[in-house]
């Protein structure tokens, strides 16, 4: 459910860039987005960081993208996010004594802290080679390929991503349980 309702404001960008133009998408986004944070205000009286940084970031880039009529700015905003992600998880392995993906998996699985660094890493660099990839559409194709790209290129890659960790995963409690047998 929780992946429904964070997914919601980038589908009905699409949405409304089929049925308009980029700025609609836009303003729909921007909008959408706020809605998104205040629900998660208002029910659970938090809201998640990643939330209030990608909101933030629209809200400048897509700003931008209306105040200057240059879809160039929301293009971006997808990149910069990605940057901010990629260097948050690879930051994290100098900071404190788990990196970021222990921090957010750690409660469900327990895994050697090289298999953690290794994880942390591959997400660091998926963030970033999400962020080349983007500028790379935005720049050498047109916008309506740019807008499909980031709904089905980037969540279906994510998704991909995703899969291949929890194989990866996978393998590692296997051999983990299989050592607690031996011993």
């Amino acid at each position: 459910m929780k992946f429904l309702t964070d997914f919601f404001p980038i589908l009905l960008f699409f949405i409304a860039y089929k049925l308009y133009d980029i700025y609609v998408a836009t303003a729909v986004a921007i909008g959408s987005s706020l809605i998104h944070v205040g629900v998660q205000w208002l029910r659970h009286r938090k809201v998640e960081k990643m939330h209030l940084i990608t909101l933030l970031l629209l809200i400048v880039f897509g700003g931008m993208t209306l105040l200057l009529r240059d879809p160039l700015f929301i293009k971006w905003k997808p990149t910069v996010v990605n940057i901010l992600f990629g260097l948050v998880f690879i930051g994290s392995q100098f900071i404190g004594k788990k990196t970021i993906v222990e921090r957010m998996m750690g409660h469900a699985v327990e895994l050697p802290g090289a298999v953690w660094i290794r994880l942390n890493t591959a997400w660091g660099l998926f963030f970033m080679a999400m962020a080349a990839l983007n500028l790379y559409v935005a720049y050498n194709f047109a916008e309506e390929t740019w807008v499909n790209f980031k709904l089905f290129g980037m969540l279906g890659m994510t998704f991909l991503f995703v899969i291949l960790q929890s194989f990866y995963i996978a393998k590692h409690i296997q051999e983990q349980q299989n050592t607690q047998k031996e011993s």
